[in-house]
């Protein structure tokens, strides 16, 4: 069960074109200062956002985009160690930027971690490819879970899962109460599908959903040279929360964070007793099943 009331904060995040690992490092403790300075518990970064340290090893292999997969994955290591060192620093969870991660096969895959004060880690890799990862080589990745943390139950879906339905109906069932969906988008038509899906998931299973999506140009990159989209904090519209279901919502393509105060209580309550039943009257569609077994269940509570 989520805490009653939690702040969290979404990063509108320019892919940046580091020299250095220093520099790169630099501008990570910076945005994690500043969203730990809104007064967030929970810090979310958006899907490959990690690819900007592909800068770092040069033009050559910066503009090429295989060995642009393969200089990333070869650092994702010292990057989730300091955002590690960031959270505890700071006392906040943090959801690091994803990015490709190489298994023992050799495949690439898509990897968001989840990083706690306390130095506890979870890995959400991303389940369905879009065309363009196909064509990229990025392998589809798996188990789908939620983590328990000192915050709740938390699931992820990394930007194309989070249109699928029956992904995030599985988290919540397996009971995550918050959803996180990091995106990287070239397009506005992008982000928006991805911003209805997570307003769609907010409220068919009654939880809330954050947003937090690549913005700008990285023109050096194969993979990210543009980046549109707005982060937003999305709950089901009712009464007894909110009128619209957007509870905080950015300015597209404006770099920084964006913040807002869940009500998880209320979202609750609205559950047992708001204006609709979504969540319970899921099972009430043709098809429906059970989707709990799914879920593998992570604990970064210790």
């Amino acid at each position: 069960m989520m805490r009653d009331r939690l702040k969290v904060a979404a990063a509108q995040y320019p892919v940046g074109e580091p020299a250095t690992m220093a520099e790169w490092r630099e501008k990570a403790a910076d945005w994690v200062a500043r969203g730990a300075a809104t007064g967030a518990d929970l810090l979310v970064f958006p899907e490959y956002g990690a690819i900007e340290v592909a800068a770092t090893f040069g033009s050559a292999i910066a503009s090429d985009l295989q060995q642009t997969l393969s200089a990333v994955a070869s650092v994702a290591d010292e990057m989730d160690a300091f955002y590690a060192e960031l959270a505890r620093r700071h006392g906040v969870h943090i959801l690091a930027p994803s990015g490709p991660v190489r298994r023992t096969d050799g495949r690439f895959v898509n990897a968001a971690r989840l990083l706690t004060p306390t130095g506890r880690m979870g890995t959400q890799e991303k389940l369905i490819m879009t065309p363009f990862e196909r064509d990229w080589g990025i392998a589809p990745g798996q188990p789908l879970r939620v983590f328990d943390t000192a915050l709740g139950r938390i699931g992820i879906a990394i930007c194309y899962d989070s249109e699928f339905p029956l992904l995030v109906r599985a988290q919540a069932e397996a009971g995550a109460e918050l959803v996180l969906i990091p995106s990287c988008t070239e397009f506005v038509s992008g982000y928006r599908r991805v911003r209805t899906a997570a307003r769609a998931r907010a409220l068919e299973n009654q939880i809330a959903t954050v947003q937090s999506p690549t913005v700008g140009e990285a023109l050096w990159s194969p993979a990210v040279d543009q980046n549109a989209g707005a982060a937003g904090v999305f709950v089901p519209p009712d009464a007894k929360l909110s009128m619209t279901g957007t509870l905080a919502e950015g300015q597209l393509n404006e770099p920084g964070w964006v913040s807002a105060e869940i009500d998880f209580s209320a979202l609750r309550e609205l559950r047992n007793s708001g204006e609709m039943r979504n969540a319970a009257d899921w099972a009430l569609q043709p098809g429906a099943q059970p989707l709990a077994q799914e879920v593998e269940v992570v604990d970064l509570t210790s």
